[in-house]
């Protein structure tokens, strides 16, 4: 059977642009996932749906792909990415923060202006109301209120106020960034993913099709156009149009795999060269980030329907308006008895990663993460491990490292703590025909290909100042009207 549409991967990208292409009845779209595919929400495991934990994300376990990352030469660390319908977003945190103004007006054909439509289509906010935001889109968004806020989420808040960080009432509301809470896709404790709220309520759409444990190994070419994709055991499926969104890792080697690529890295993994795309797996950005712990003495337990972030503080490193830093406080422990956690983490870092692939589609592409290779990176990672140490001393929670080390002791401290937030993002990244590092274009169709795009989150130019989970469902719900060739009128609403 030839499809209209194959979509390579089921995670939030995936799903979004799935479920929107299937409301066409005469669009035939099929959606393969190599990881299990259910078909109800009561389907997925307890520790999927649970909002309160983050176990489903543990690297070793059963619903992640275990992706192995090298963050600076020395040190590396494993990051679970989802393996599962869904994607990731069936075991991340649940944060459903946008993208800032500065990063979408600094995106080619992607501006704030341009995109917010499709962020407030594919919303239904239960807190914030007016033109910024939606109130009928399949993703329910909330913040912690009432009993669903820790009682150290209001030490959190109080330590920001006193030490002077604004207060940013609405993160999605294109303020000035300060401290405020976290919006999260959940609804009654129940971690919202990609699957649940665009592909599972549609299974009964005769024109749509989800496959689960399907590997595709690469893109079928015919001269300089895409024709379908062959899976792993050899099984090809034919299509009018093939659109990757397996995600920043997964994208960029099946890119690979198909010879679309940099033709050096190619040829050194003894894979074929069909077309010489230099930017596949090179450029690519993320979000550095290490952890102060410190003991909760609130005496009260988190809600078990609240996520276990739930505020964040913005600040400005002093040459970036946006909000180049963040604090991110995770108010239930990580494991029961142990501490709260403040994630620090670079938002805007210079430092780019580069992949190099394997010819063999089972083995993942090797991940150079590069972190603080730049001076600069190093000491605003520096300058936001120090800011945190104050919210704490100001909280009474506790001091941290920052307090008493000297750059270089503290360099060091971060080195040995040093993780990653598992944003990765531009590793296949969208630019005009004249950038030699752009993979795609404004309308995600592959540079000099034909039938092709990539949607997802391997597109951004660069990681957003946030994380970028919401922007990777505000990608499908976009993809899915270039697809149909319906623009945006002048007035922001669709045509």
């Amino acid at each position: 059977m030839s499809w209209d549409v194959v979509v390579v991967g089921g995670g939030s990208a995936g799903c979004a642009l799935a479920g929107r292409l299937s409301e066409d009845p005469h669009r035939r779209v099929l959606l393969l996932e190599a990881g299990t595919a259910v078909g109800d929400p009561a389907a997925f495991p307890a520790e999927v749906r649970d909002v309160s934990s983050l176990a489903a994300c543990d690297p070793d376990g059963p619903h992640t792909w275990d992706v192995g990352v090298e963050l600076t030469p020395g040190r590396s660390t494993r990051v679970g990415r989802g393996r599962l319908l869904g994607g990731s977003s069936a075991v991340n945190g649940a944060n459903h923060v946008r993208a800032t103004r500065a990063d979408l007006d600094s995106w080619p054909g992607w501006s704030y202006d341009e995109t917010l439509p499709y962020y407030v289509r594919g919303e239904r906010d239960l807190d914030m109301t007016g033109p910024l935001h939606g109130d009928a889109g399949p993703v329910p968004v909330v913040r912690p209120a009432g009993e669903l806020r820790a009682a150290v989420t209001e030490r959190f808040l109080a330590a920001a106020a006193r030490i002077g960080v604004p207060t940013e009432i609405d993160k999605n509301g294109d303020q000035p960034p300060g401290a405020g809470l976290v919006p999260a896709n959940v609804r009654r404790g129940v971690r919202v993913n990609a699957a649940i709220a665009y592909v599972l309520p549609h299974l009964d759409r005769p024109n749509l099709t989800v496959r689960g444990d399907v590997t595709v190994a690469r893109v079928l070419l015919d001269g300089d156009r895409a024709v379908g994709v062959e899976g792993v055991d050899g099984e090809r499926i034919e299509a009018g149009e093939v659109v990757l969104a397996a995600g920043s890792v997964c994208t960029p080697q099946l890119l690979a795999l198909s010879g679309i690529g940099p033709a050096d890295v190619l040829r050194a993994a003894g894979l074929p060269v069909h077309h010489d795309r230099p930017g596949v797996g090179r450029g690519y950005t993320d979000h550095p980030s290490v952890y102060l712990s410190f003991p909760d003495t609130s005496g009260d337990a988190v809600h078990p329907e609240a996520p276990g972030a739930q505020a964040a503080v913005h600040l400005d490193s002093g040459d970036d308006p946006a909000g180049d830093l963040e604090i991110l406080l995770f108010a239930r422990p990580f494991a029961p008895g142990g501490p709260c956690h403040l994630m620090c983490a670079l938002q805007a870092p210079e430092s780019r990663g580069l992949m190099t692939f394997s010819a063999d589609p089972r083995t993942p592409p090797r991940l150079e993460h590069r972190y603080l290779a730049s001076a600069r990176d190093r000491a605003r990672m520096r300058q936001v491990v120090r800011r945190a140490g104050e919210l704490l001393a100001a909280g009474g929670l506790a001091l941290g490292p920052a307090r008493t080390l000297d750059d270089r002791e503290l360099d060091a401290w971060i080195d040995a703590h040093l993780g990653t937030s598992a944003h990765l993002c531009g590793s296949a990244r969208l630019g005009t025909a004249d950038d030699p590092e752009a993979v795609v274009d404004a309308e995600l169709r592959v540079h000099g290909l034909r039938g092709l795009r990539v949607v997802d989150t391997s597109v951004l130019p660069t990681v957003p100042r946030r994380g970028p989970a919401a922007t990777a469902l505000m990608l499908g719900e976009r993809a899915a009207d270039l697809l149909a060739g319906r623009p945006l009128t002048a007035s922001g609403g669709l045509s």
